[in-house]
């Protein structure tokens, strides 16, 4: 059986992202630094996943790690 991920929280975090900077998502629930990875994920299967954008905006990260669109949301949360 493949190891999930923690439910961090039943809703989005907004987040700016910044033009062509690399950000870590976290993807096992674990860090303190929801929705970014700490290094929580050491000695489990999960690894971050590593985005940018090339426009700075804000976006709705998901934090339950239930989305199909990672990192960001797509109402997962609202049927768990």
């Amino acid at each position: 059986m493949t190891e999930q991920p923690r439910i961090a929280a039943f809703h989005p975090i907004e987040c700016e992202i910044v033009a062509n900077e690399e950000y870590y998502y976290c993807t096992c629930g674990r860090s303190k630094k929801q929705p970014f990875c700490d290094g929580s994920h050491k000695g489990t299967g999960f690894k971050p996943l590593v985005f940018s954008s090339t426009v700075t905006t804000h976006e709705a990260l998901c934090a339950c790690k239930q989305t199909k669109l990672a990192p960001y949301c797509d109402g997962k949360h609202c049927h768990l």
